[in-house]
């Protein structure tokens, strides 16, 4: 199958060698406006304080926000005057929980603060389900949403038929760069593997360059790299790319080699999320979607090296966003 892919994730390398300027000024300035507004709209009494008579502002006290905190009372005067200090991700981590942050407060003072391990939050936010209908409607066409750490968050049935075994892999697994590097040699979808192992780690690299220091990205390098030795010797090499159209070649056992162009889009809903449409790039990849119309594959399928294809019942694949999904997996 011949892959062209578009992705328009990744800035042009021109605008990647600019001088960025020196926004550290500019941001503590947003912190210090940001913490004062939020802090301005709760309700003392709410908070178990008395609301007292001498209050000439709205909101809690600095000294009260610092006390529910944890936290020092001119530390924490220093940090919404937008003074140049160190914030750890634990007092931070702290001021949201008394400042009563939603996660996208939290993200948004996390980046604020200029702190590069912003962590995994619980109830991350999920995919809206509308998200879903727009997969589904592009059937037969294959679609499906991921991250910037290419984990599979949702898909159409076409997908799911195109990419069996990646959508049936266990959750911690269900990565595109987990797939690629860990299947066997002689099953693997590329052709042109070495090229395309390379190239991948290398736009991931450049993904990863905005999540330096953050534990989940981290981790996942961690095991994939104890995972796969190939792996771990491309990303020693230190390789860099930005997305661009290029040609990839890679197998189906059922529908043979298909050419598609892979045009990416960003989910704004859901930031880090992005959508990837394959479309035919000739009249055989054309006629060869029109089977994923279908709920099931022909059978009887093998590799050429001559293991069985066995896809799973699309009952078996369901995206976690479909309505008819049997078990719920975080987005």
């Amino acid at each position: 199958m011949v892959v062209v892919s578009i992705d328009t994730s990744i800035p042009p390398a021109a605008s990647l060698r600019t001088a960025a300027p020196n926004t550290a000024p500019r941001r503590r300035s947003e912190l210090a406006s940001f913490l004062r507004s939020r802090r301005e709209r709760l309700d003392p009494e709410l908070m178990g304080l008395p609301a007292g008579t001498r209050r000439r502002t709205p909101g809690l006290r600095r000294e009260e926000v610092a006390q529910l905190a944890g936290v020092g009372v001119t530390w924490y005067t220093w940090l919404e005057q937008g003074r140049q200090i160190n914030a750890s991700v634990q007092v931070l981590d702290a001021v949201a929980r008394t400042l009563k942050l939603d996660q996208a407060e939290t993200e948004h003072l996390y980046r604020l603060a200029d702190v590069a391990a912003v962590p995994a939050l619980t109830g991350c936010r999920r995919l809206d389900p509308e998200v879903q209908l727009i997969l589904d409607g592009l059937r037969p066409l294959p679609a499906a949403v991921v991250n910037g750490r290419s984990d599979l968050l949702a898909w159409n049935k076409s997908y799911a038929l195109l990419f069996p075994f990646l959508v049936n892999a266990p959750e911690d697994k269900r990565n595109s760069m987990w797939q690629v590097f860990t299947a066997p040699k002689c099953c693997h979808p590329f052709v042109n593997r070495q090229e395309e192992l390379g190239r991948m780690v290398a736009n991931f690299r450049a993904r990863y360059g905005r999540h330096v220091g953050e534990p989940a990205w981290d981790e996942f390098v961690k095991r994939l790299c104890a995972a796969s030795p190939e792996f771990a010797e491309l990303w020693a090499e230190h390789g860099v790319a930005d997305g661009g159209v290029r040609v990839k070649v890679f197998r189906h056992p059922a529908l043979g080699e298909l050419s598609v162009v892979v045009t990416t889009l960003d989910v704004a809903a859901t930031p880090g999320t992005r959508m990837m449409v394959y479309t035919p790039n000739d009249e055989h990849t054309r006629e060869r979607f029109e089977v994923l119309r279908q709920d099931s594959l022909p059978g009887g399928a093998t590799y050429e090296c001559g293991h069985s294809f066995d896809a799973p019942p699309l009952s078996e694949m369901e995206s976690p966003l479909s309505p008819c999904a049997d078990r719920p997996r975080e987005a």
